[in-house]
């Protein structure tokens, strides 16, 4: 008895692998090391992006590109449905915040509200995103093909090749994101179920709503990058 008394006191010291260094809860830890990992799968899609766009001498002119808003003008309006559907998804990580804040105070009631609107701006994304592909589905770009005259999008010189490597990481790109945005709804209406059914209440915390707002913050951080390579540079 004696002995076994001694081995649990050597597991309760600051360095015997008891306690984390950082005092961080081991769950949100790992989050982060996901993230960090999905964080260089994007950079290294977005790096070559960077180096195909500026390795050639003509590629596709993004307000060109992306100057219709689908559904009420062909052109005319660059990038304003692109920036209507980045202010959607920044003002789905402001209600996230709030959403974890809520769990901090263990308000119930607010904590469902804002995962509510969360869940709503991130579909509402989606839906515009799916929109924007079938319009530039319908002008002619898609993996593997680009539109016959492409006069439209270039200013200046024209390549076929700079077209077809814009459309193919184009869809590439804002599908993995797309992908991304789509995971983190399921997610947050998974959680949304467990709030409304009382677990985290039970367990007296909602540590689990500020896991999941780490990944929705990450998703909204990337679609920044996303949006400034694609559709300013």
């Amino acid at each position: 008895m004696d002995s076994l008394s001694k081995l649990d006191q050597v597991k309760t010291t600051p360095w015997a692998g008891g306690r984390s260094p950082w005092s961080v809860e081991y769950g949100k830890l790992m989050m982060w090391f996901f993230l960090l990992s999905d964080a260089f799968t994007f950079s290294s899609l977005l790096v070559y992006y960077g180096a195909q766009r500026f390795s050639k001498f003509a590629w596709p002119d993004p307000d060109l590109v992306f100057q219709s808003i689908p559904g009420i003008a062909d052109h005319g309006y660059p990038l304003v449905f692109v920036g209507i559907m980045t202010f959607i998804l920044i003002m789905s990580s402001v209600t996230m915040v709030l959403a974890v804040e809520a769990g901090h105070r263990n308000s119930k009631k607010e904590v469902i509200g804002w995962m509510i609107a969360t869940i709503i701006g991130g579909f509402m994304f989606l839906g515009c995103q799916a929109i924007e592909w079938t319009h530039l589905h319908h002008e002619g770009f898609w993996w593997g093909s680009i539109p016959k005259d492409l006069s439209h999008f270039f200013d200046g010189d024209i390549s076929a090749v700079s077209a077809q490597q814009f459309a193919n990481l184009f869809f590439t790109i804002t599908g993995f994101h797309g992908f991304h945005v789509f995971s983190g709804v399921v997610i947050n209406i998974i959680i949304l179920c467990m709030v409304i059914n009382g677990t985290f209440e039970r367990r007296g915390h909602y540590l689990m709503v500020e896991k999941v707002g780490l990944y929705w913050h990450f998703v909204d951080l990337v679609w920044v990058f996303v949006f400034t390579f694609f559709y300013l540079v």
